[in-house]
């Protein structure tokens, strides 16, 4: 098995490599002004090579990803892997509106002309009941951050109290608290908009209470801003917030901050300076 990664996934990519004890090489990439790329992939390959790159800001990441697995194909490589810990497209599971693109199915039957097996970390899955039925690859596996997750939380002091901010969360917030050995409630969501909600909190006491917040992606912030700022009029004494996948627009720390979340925390499936969980052991256990 040979591990290549991509100069923006190095650290990570390398990581799981070690953690595979298997060699690992850096693709080499070159962006021309027109915007096209030109990768460049050791010349000569084993049967089995592992694609180690997350998948956040995607559009261009997948022209690569389609660039590296052809060429990979063409240098002997028989069985190819995908290691995204964080997996694009995967919201839009169903037309809203006549003639919307469905992207999870279009993106799902992209990666899988391109890749045998596919290892991903907590998939943004709502209507579909496996990463299979998203991605149709010979192998799928949709690993979890969240006993890692409980793990972090079990070797800090203090016994907060962890707080999901809509139904789709608990999954994640449950195996977190039962990591962590910590109490657990699970708000309910209206959406208005991409940047619009409404959060409305369990019957709990939480005056004087430590809150973490707890969630599978921190995008815009507004959801888990809306749920902080609600804890914190309810009596909270401070809210922290850890998530697996930190895709975190340019505005997103500025609201939370405002709202009076106090830490981040994330895993380093996308590269952000709230990273404190390496995913690599996890992610060679899967693949191994």
């Amino acid at each position: 098995m040979l591990v290549l990664g991509f100069p923006d996934y190095d650290r990570q990519a390398s990581a799981l490599a070690k953690a595979l004890n298997a060699p690992y090489r850096l693709i080499e990439l070159h962006r021309f002004p027109d915007g096209e790329s030109q990768l460049r992939l050791p010349p000569a390959l084993p049967g089995q090579v592992v694609l180690c790159r997350s998948l956040d800001r995607p559009n261009g990441k997948l022209v690569e990803l389609l660039l590296a697995a052809g060429c990979a194909r063409q240098l002997g490589a028989s069985q190819l892997i995908l290691v995204a810990p964080y997996l694009c497209y995967m919201r839009q599971d169903k037309a809203f509106r006549t003639g919307e693109a469905i992207s999870q199915q279009i993106v799902g039957n992209f990666l899988a002309g391109l890749f045998d097996t596919l290892v991903t970390v907590d998939p943004h899955l709502h209507r579909v009941h496996s990463l299979a039925e998203a991605v149709p690859v010979r192998r799928a596996v949709a690993a979890s951050a969240a006993p890692a997750m409980g793990a972090f939380l079990a070797t800090r002091t203090g016994h907060p109290l962890l707080v999901g901010p809509d139904a789709e969360s608990e999954q994640w917030v449950r195996t977190v608290a039962e990591r962590a050995s910590l109490d657990y409630v699970i708000a309910h969501k209206t959406r208005r908009g991409d940047r619009q909600v409404e959060i409305r909190l369990p019957e709990h006491d939480y005056t004087g209470t430590d809150v973490v917040l707890v969630d599978d992606v921190l995008s815009t912030g507004q959801t888990l801003a809306s749920t902080a700022r609600a804890l914190r009029e309810s009596g909270a004494r401070q809210v922290d917030v850890l998530v697996t996948h930190a895709l975190i627009a340019s505005d997103a720390l500025d609201t939370l901050r405002s709202a009076g979340v106090r830490e981040i925390w994330s895993s380093d499936s996308i590269p952000h300076p709230s990273n404190v969980l390496d995913l690599a052991p996890l992610l060679a256990s899967a693949l191994e």
